[in-house]
Parts: structure tokens; sequence; C-alpha cells
């Protein structure tokens, strides 16, 4: 059987009856927010894909550029940019 008083049953939701429970209250509801908040270390993350992605694509880009047609296709176009006349 559970007994309400008067106090309890007035209390507005999410608050503690009891003042003895108020700064625990207070301090688990601050350290809610600050998680909440927390970013730390995101911008870090993004500056490592944004690096691996460059990695990725510079790799990409030797491969292609190792090939013979690509290299064909270079040459020419330096020896006619030099080509007087």
């Amino acid at each position: 059987m559970t007994v309400t008083t008067t106090a309890q049953a007035a209390a507005p939701t999410g608050e503690p009856t009891s003042p003895r429970f108020a700064p625990t209250v207070r301090r688990l509801v601050g350290a809610a927010g600050r998680l909440a908040r927390a970013d730390d270390g995101a911008a870090t993350a993004e500056y490592a894909i944004v690096i691996m992605a460059a990695v990725g694509f510079a790799g990409l880009l030797v491969t292609i550029m190792r090939s013979d047609e690509v290299r064909g296709v270079l040459s020419d176009l330096v020896r006619s940019a030099l080509t007087v006349g």
C-alpha cells in the first residue's frame, strides 16, 4: 500500500520532494547537459576523414598517371606547348 502525502502530491513533476536530493539532481542534470554539448574531438575526426579522402584521391591519380595512355597524352600536350610555330 502506498501512502501519498500532500507535499508529495503537490510537488511538480520531475522535482525532488526532499531537499536532500536537490544537489544530486542538479549535478546529474548538469552532467547530462555537459555530455549533450560535448563535441570534443569532432574537428579532429573531420580532419582525419578529409585526409583519408585526399590520400585515396592522390592514390587514384598516381595510378591513372602511370598508365601508358595518359603518359602519351601528357607528353604530346607538353611537346605541342613547347613547339614554336
